[in-house]
């Protein structure tokens, strides 16, 4: 994959400044755009690692959110309520695991109408060398030290919690 080239100036500078002339100073209008385009950044990095195993991102959160579960399983409604996912992506991110080997399902014997995703050992291994390899690049934020890190999670807590991810207790 091919990086684009670069432009001689910040295109979100840019339209910040047009923005301020046309309509007003606006900060948040730069402060999505960046975010949105850093998000961009990001998924196209840890796609790329994730990608000679198989895997998107999505993917590869859902196997080690069953890395995470005692026994290795989870109910597909658990998994969509974990990954903040709609039903519709879970069964198309669990099927396409269980194509690859990664992932059984079957049924929830303690919810008749419900399925349970359960990691293989495949699955395992290939959830073990992907995040040691994302690790290895710092999941794209090597631009960050940890303390950048927890200063950008922290900043965008109360956005999570404005949307209702989670109580704030």
């Amino acid at each position: 994959m091919s990086k684009p080239l670069s432009l001689p100036f910040d295109p979100i500078a840019r339209a910040d400044d047009l923005w301020k002339r046309r309509w007003g100073s606006v900060p948040s209008m730069a402060a999505i755009t960046s975010i949105m385009r850093a998000q961009q950044i990001l998924l196209a990095e840890v796609d790329a690692v994730v990608k000679p195993y198989g895997l998107t991102f999505a993917r590869y959160e859902a196997l080690v959110l069953l890395t995470f579960s005692k026994a290795g399983e989870l109910p597909m409604s658990k998994i969509g309520e974990r990954l903040m996912v709609h039903p519709t992506s879970v069964t198309n991110t669990v099927d396409r695991l269980v194509r690859s080997g990664l992932v059984d399902k079957r049924p929830n014997p303690n919810d008749g109408r419900g399925t349970l995703a359960t990691i293989t050992e495949k699955g395992r291994e290939v959830v073990e060398a992907a995040t040691r390899d994302l690790m290895a690049m710092d999941f794209g934020l090597g631009v960050y030290d940890a303390e950048e890190c927890g200063e950008i999670f922290a900043m965008l807590r109360p956005l999570r919690i404005a949307a209702s991810d989670f109580d704030e207790d």
